[in-house]
């Protein structure tokens, strides 16, 4: 399984057209690629708080509309990052999308954890409810995003839903950069999966981006990092590894909390 993660360069001296039709062109650029992934609001910046407003558009706006066409020319799986939705009663949400090699859109995750503690995102943005997963030919990839990954329960909830690749967009800043290693290999080494991780370049709203995407498989081992510039990171993956590993190593089985309690007999 042949993946690329596309670290987009998301700076304010770009208009939001522009790197739509950018990001569509490095899109159709990796066909013969199995996966292809992009990063967290990419369209306005992760940190470009004041811009969610007014740059927010229905699920099937002009990002779906691009991202479709892009995966359909290409021929891959794409998830295309996530963008600010506006749902039909106004309530904002951090959105990501993910496409078949058709262009049919088969799946939309609302990001779960907001980042922001009482500002930005926290408090501009509705939280989702439901976690997500789908189901690719060679894997089943659970997904989440950005802040999702300091979170446990949420993976845990993805593999009981039988995710064997976890993909992750972010616009993670580079002030924390070692947290983001440090998180995408324990969440990949505890839920023996392979975890995709994809961040933005550049600066948003003031903010230096940590970009070094990263690819780890499910003994925790770095197959590929990008460096801290817009890069395309590509990678070979090979999705019976997940099965070996849970056989060889089969910690997760010995799970007792976070379990459903038996249920009694009549």
């Amino acid at each position: 399984m042949r993946a690329s993660l596309i670290q987009m360069r998301v700076d304010e001296d770009e208009s939001v057209d522009s790197r739509r039709r950018r990001a569509a062109s490095l899109v159709r650029d990796q066909a013969g690629v199995d996966l292809v992934v992009l990063p967290e609001l990419w369209t306005t910046g992760a940190f470009a708080y004041e811009r969610f407003g007014d740059e927010a558009e229905p699920l099937e706006g002009p990002t779906h509309e691009a991202m479709a066409k892009a995966a359909a020319d290409a021929g891959v799986w794409l998830h295309a990052g996530s963008v600010p939705e506006r749902a039909a009663d106004g309530a904002l949400y951090n959105t990501s999308l993910i496409f078949s090699p058709s262009g049919e859109l088969a799946a939309a995750y609302r990001k779960i954890h907001r980042f922001g503690f009482d500002k930005g995102e926290a408090v501009l943005m509705g939280a989702g409810t439901a976690p997500v997963t789908v189901r690719l030919p060679e894997t089943t990839v659970g997904v989440a995003t950005c802040y999702d990954l300091r979170f446990p329960e949420l993976f845990r909830t993805l593999v009981d839903a039988g995710a064997e690749t976890l993909v992750i967009p972010a616009g993670w800043p580079e002030r924390r950069r070692s947290h983001w290693t440090l998180l995408a290999q324990a969440r990949a080494v505890e839920n023996q999966a392979y975890v995709l991780a994809c961040g933005t370049a550049g600066t948003h709203a003031g903010v230096p981006q940590a970009g070094h995407s990263i690819v780890v498989d499910p003994w925790g081992e770095v197959l590929a990092e990008a460096g801290a510039g817009e890069e395309i990171l590509r990678v070979e993956l090979d999705p019976a590894r997940v099965a070996t590993t849970r056989e060889q190593f089969p910690a997760l089985k010995d799970r007792v909390l976070g379990l459903e309690p038996p249920r009694r007999r009549p």
